[in-house]
């Protein structure tokens, strides 16, 4: 079992409608999360030493991190 908080990408929001439709088919955030999901993180996932609440998906970090 997981301990990290899942990636919800299609949250319904009151502005934009979905975090999806409020970026353009070619939007570099749009290539970063297809690149990440492509990469291995298991060796990240499992250096998470699971303590204290749910962390947030290495994948999600290194999005992040890699866009900003």
């Amino acid at each position: 079992m997981s301990h990290f908080r899942p990636i919800e990408r299609d949250i319904d929001f009151l502005l934009p409608p979905s975090v999806q439709e409020g970026l353009p088919e070619a939007h570099l955030a749009r290539y970063v999360v297809e690149v990440i999901e492509g990469l291995d993180l298991r060796e990240m996932e499992q250096a998470y030493g699971g303590r204290g609440s749910a962390a947030y998906h290495p994948a999600m970090l290194l999005g992040l991190r890699i866009y900003g």
